[in-house]
């Protein structure tokens, strides 16, 4: 079976990313072009899969002019540029993964969906959460019954003072208005992940959060508006010229880094620090990005779930208490522990990678996971293993939406019934 081909819609770190994988699986799949406006991103991806000349564009129409050329499409463009290439390549006959989120409002997502549906192509959300050894090994024990009937839920995203400092008060997903809200940015993951363990959508959310920490009201005495030129900064844990410097030294040529310089020298990085996004205050900046934010939720027949998101953390992976008629589970990203309510015993389980998907890989094993089923979808033309397929998506997305508007309007939302489910 030849490889299947694909094209690369926006080469940065995810896009990089999940064609990395290309790269250590030759046989199974092979990178044929790139759209990517930025030069030096299209030409790294083109030195590394040896991409033709004319298939390395800045525009990703370009692509969609010449018809069909590929096999399948990786759009990994920023939050509000997923609509319109999906249905193009969509319409071409293209199967798809999309990077999270599908798009910024329900109407776009329902569109997204709706172009898939009437083309007949697949189409692979980056949900990759949903596809991690862990979550297999928590979705297991879930599923056994080992737990009994499932009460309620806790699950925790501690998404670390630096990366919320990085990516949504200086970074691309600082403000609603022009990328997306921050549960629909970070967290659609995990009202994603959670309707999957639970088994169903939720049936009502409600929500509170807010931007309390990076504010002008906060900001230091004497803060410059850069911290390359602010004499506080050696006692501030969100100092760009600690933070960045300090991965330029150690080597750490990788995400967050990359995506405040592609020359990794001490001369690149101070410009960048003076001149660009990276290098501001975070309490002078433009953002609007909630730093904490809890979501509760009830599901059909009644079982709730606690969502909490907040930037106050070292960072690490999630962690999550399930509470069962008969057990309770906790996880916390490596490893599983149960216990046993009838024997009193407690079992913990460490994950073991499947296939090709090893847990040093992104997200735990999960980005690897999402490729590894997506190709293995379109070599096959069987889409079932795509776990997070249109239906599914659009259903967290939704949830998700629905959370933020009760955040915004103080009330409880409820969400409309998926068809083939009774109504309330």
């Amino acid at each position: 079976m030849p490889p299947v081909s694909l094209l690369v819609i926006g080469a940065g770190d995810r896009g990089s990313g999940y064609a990395g994988w290309v790269l250590r699986h030759p046989d199974r799949a092979a990178v044929v072009g790139v759209a990517e406006p930025r030069a030096v991103r299209r030409a790294r991806l083109v030195e590394a899969h040896r991409i033709a000349p004319g298939n390395a564009v800045a525009d990703w129409r370009e692509f969609a002019a010449r018809g069909r050329m590929a096999d399948a499409v990786l759009i990994c463009t920023l939050d509000r540029e997923h609509l319109q290439p999906a249905e193009a390549f969509a319409a071409l006959g293209y199967h798809i993964l999309l990077e999270k989120p599908m798009a910024p409002d329900e109407a776009s997502c329902r569109r997204l969906v709706e172009a898939v549906e009437k083309a007949g192509v697949m189409l692979a959300v980056g949900h990759v959460l949903r596809y991690t050894p862990y979550t297999r090994t928590l979705k297991a024990v879930v599923d056994s019954g080992r737990l009994g009937d499932i009460a309620t839920v806790q699950h925790l995203e501690p998404v670390g003072f630096w990366h919320q400092a990085h990516s949504f008060v200086r970074g691309n997903w600082r403000r609603a208005d022009t990328a997306t809200p921050m549960l629909m940015a970070k967290s659609c993951h995990d009202l994603d992940w959670l309707q999957y363990i639970v088994g169903q959508p939720p049936r009502r959310v409600a929500g509170f959060g807010r931007l309390s920490h990076f504010t002008p009201a906060n900001r230091p005495a004497g803060a410059a508006d850069r911290c390359v030129e602010c004499p506080v900064t050696a006692d501030c844990p969100y100092s760009a010229v600690h933070f960045y410097g300090g991965m330029l030294r150690r080597g750490e040529h990788h995400w967050p880094l990359s995506t405040v310089i592609d020359d990794f020298t001490p001369r690149a990085l101070d410009w960048a620090l003076r001149t660009g996004p990276y290098g501001r205050c975070v309490y002078a900046c433009d953002n609007d990005a909630v730093d904490h934010q809890v979501v509760a939720m009830e599901f059909p027949g009644g079982v709730t779930a606690t969502f909490t998101m907040t930037a106050f953390t070292e960072g690490g992976p999630r962690m999550t208490r399930i509470f069962g008629t008969r057990g309770e589970l906790h996880g916390d990203g490596r490893t599983v522990r149960v216990h046993d309510f009838l024997t009193g015993g407690e079992e913990e389980i460490t994950p073991r990678p499947q296939g090709t998907t090893a847990g040093a890989d992104g997200h735990g094993g999960g980005d690897a996971g999402l490729m590894d089923a997506f190709v293995e979808a379109v070599a096959t033309g069987d889409p079932t293993p795509i776990k997070s397929g249109p239906r599914e998506s659009l259903a967290a997305h939704l949830a998700v939406l629905a959370a933020e508007r009760a955040r915004l309007n103080g009330t409880v939302e409820t969400l409309p019934t998926p068809p083939g489910q009774p109504a309330p």
